[in-house]
């Protein structure tokens, strides 16, 4: 299950950088579940020719990671505004307790651009 789930993030950031004939074996083989002889009839290739531009694009995804960790850089970043959102929910409820009006406002305003920044990864 995790190597799905690497898989999806890597091709959701990088794969727009493979071939256009790359990213569709690919597709059709991870996210389509067809089978290597399946995917090697549609397209007139060999089950072993299949097989390599899949590796080869799990090669390349990784690859691109590795030179350009956008992927940690959301994972950090994502982790940090969870955190921040956790931060404010407690003040937020302790300035509901409290009675301080303007404190609340704020912190809804602070929650409510970490919702939406949270939205947009």
């Amino acid at each position: 299950m995790e190597r799905i789930v690497k898989q999806n993030l890597l091709y959701d950031f990088y794969g727009e950088l493979l071939t256009e004939h790359q990213r569709q074996i690919y597709e059709d083989a991870i996210f389509n579940d067809m089978s290597l002889s399946e995917i090697s009839e549609n397209y007139g290739i060999t089950r072993q020719g299949v097989h390599d531009i899949i590796k080869r694009c799990d090669r390349a995804l990784a690859d691109y990671e590795d030179k350009l960790k956008l992927i940690a850089r959301f994972e950090r970043v994502r982790g940090s505004v969870y955190e921040l959102s956790g931060l404010i929910r407690r003040l937020l409820e302790h300035g509901k307790e409290s009675g301080e009006d303007e404190l609340d406002s704020t912190l809804e305003h602070a929650l409510g651009l970490t919702e939406d920044i949270l939205a947009g990864l």
